[in-house]
């Protein structure tokens, strides 16, 4: 989007990015909008993504916004120079707005139309039937980089109101994917994230429907320079043998996934509509660390789902230990209207929702402890996101958030010794040239460096749209 409304001349404009997962992040969407408006009167307000898409109305309302684009219209470059045409419009015509169809002369001053015209753009998004490949920018400045292979969802999750925003599921061609993340490691990248909303879906509505698995064996063969290949949230029910090969047996595929599980009781995953079972999961995850047990696991965990009993959500907490989740992304049920879930009834209190969600985060923080105690003395190597001042930032290959000194560029990978931690970070101290002897992990399971690292804890498995 940055870069369209560069191109198109678009100056002086703020783009907020909505996120619709929750109401909360709708509500907070709203939010900063308005705060905009008030510090920024003078800017022209472009709103836009997921919250945009699903209710376009009550965005175009909110004072100061000048327009509303859907998740369709915001990546085509033609949208945005109609946006900068509309922009540029002076009183001294007759001609009408590509978009609303009101006469120039009737411009607001400072470029869009004024607020009382329509100014929304935005179609229906089941319409759209390709993506067009693009990378969202990396953080860190060279360092790591996120590339978009699949967006949509051709899932109907109860609670879920993302396919209304991003519609069904399209794939971006293999041979696009491999030749951005080809250009990505020329520039200087280490690492490339393959994001999307449902990327296990990949390749379904492709010729050949080739999987996840096919794509991320093409692109550790065609780009052999490519240091780390990190794969984002995935649904392991979906999983493929190709897949499982590259998880369990390539080591620049990072030994860290983060699992879309959602709830650890099967009344509950059935309510969601999901596809897989508790059993599933554990199944999943003990496969996974037989073949390469230095493998770490997050996962998605949705706290007071209508109908949770006591019982039920034990059942989370302990899939939680079964599995030995560790990086934890816990949400209380929020209702969504338009979704199934919203008009199931014995809704759960939100007091009771956010007791539950916190005792869950709290869970997850012991097994990030954990899991920093069982790596303390180990070694690792740091991929540099930040910099400077004596000191870097970045993380380890099972995405251990890591301190270091030293005058480290972005984008480095620097082998260190982890020594201790705070309980949110660990301290890394850099090997020197007679210390470090690999990076990365081994086919066999032990560490690049030549330490152990396969502990015996049966399942040890032990990241969506923001303003801007």
């Amino acid at each position: 989007m940055r870069t369209h409304a560069a191109r198109a001349g678009l100056d002086d404009a703020v783009i907020v990015n909505t996120c619709a997962v929750t109401a909360e992040a709708a509500r907070q969407a709203r939010q900063t909008i308005r705060r905009i408006a008030r510090e920024r009167p003078d800017a022209r307000l472009v709103v836009t993504g997921c919250a945009a898409q699903v209710d376009p109305d009550s965005f175009a309302r909110l004072d100061g916004v000048n327009a509303v684009i859907g998740n369709g219209e915001k990546l085509d470059g033609a949208m945005w120079d109609t946006l900068a045409k509309d922009a540029r419009i002076k009183n001294t015509g007759a001609k009408e707005s590509p978009i609303t169809g009101v006469a120039e002369k009737d411009a607001d001053p400072r470029g869009f139309l004024d607020a009382a015209t329509p100014r929304v753009a935005v179609n229906d998004i089941f319409a759209v039937t390709e993506t067009a490949g693009h990378l969202i920018d990396g953080f860190g400045d060279r360092a790591r980089a996120f590339v978009q292979i699949q967006n949509g969802c051709n899932h109907r999750c109860t609670f879920c109101i993302i396919p209304y925003g991003r519609g069904n599921s399209r794939s971006v061609p293999m041979g696009g994917v491999v030749d951005q993340i080809k250009r990505l490691v020329d520039t200087g990248y280490g690492e490339v994230v393959l994001t999307g909303v449902d990327i296990t879906s990949f390749g379904e509505d492709l010729p050949g429907t080739p999987s996840l698995g096919v794509l991320v064996q093409k692109i550790l063969t065609h780009v052999p320079d490519l240091p780390r290949l990190r794969i984002s949230s995935i649904d392991s029910i979906e999983v493929d043998g190709p897949l499982m090969d590259a998880i369990t047996g390539e080591t620049r595929v990072m030994p860290h996934l983060h699992l879309s599980l959602q709830a650890g009781d099967n009344m509950i995953l059935k309510r969601m509509k999901r596809r897989h079972l508790r059993e599933d999961a554990i199944h999943f995850c003990t496969a996974v660390r037989a073949r390469r047990p230095e493998v770490v696991f997050g996962a998605d965990i949705i706290a007071g789902f209508p109908t949770e009993t006591d019982e039920m959500f034990a059942n989370s907490l302990r899939l939680v230990e079964e599995c030995d989740l560790t990086w934890l992304h816990v949400f209380p049920y929020s209702e969504r209207e338009g979704t199934p879930a919203a008009r199931i009834p014995n809704k759960v209190a939100k007091a009771v929702r956010k007791e539950r969600a916190a005792r869950l985060r709290a869970h997850g923080e012991a097994r990030v402890k954990a899991l920093f105690a069982r790596r303390a003395g180990t070694r690792a190597e740091v991929l540099v996101e930040r910099g400077g001042g004596g000191m870097a930032t970045g993380h380890t290959e099972d995405f251990i958030p890591v301190t270091l000194t030293g005058d480290h560029r972005p984008g480095a990978r620097v082998p260190v010794t982890l020594v201790h931690h705070d309980g949110r970070t660990m301290r890394g101290l850099e090997d020197g040239p007679d210390r470090a002897q690999g990076t990365g992990y081994t086919n066999g399971h032990t560490h690049g460096y030549g330490h152990g690292y396969a502990h015996g804890h049966g399942c040890e498995p032990g990241a969506k749209d923001g303003t801007a």
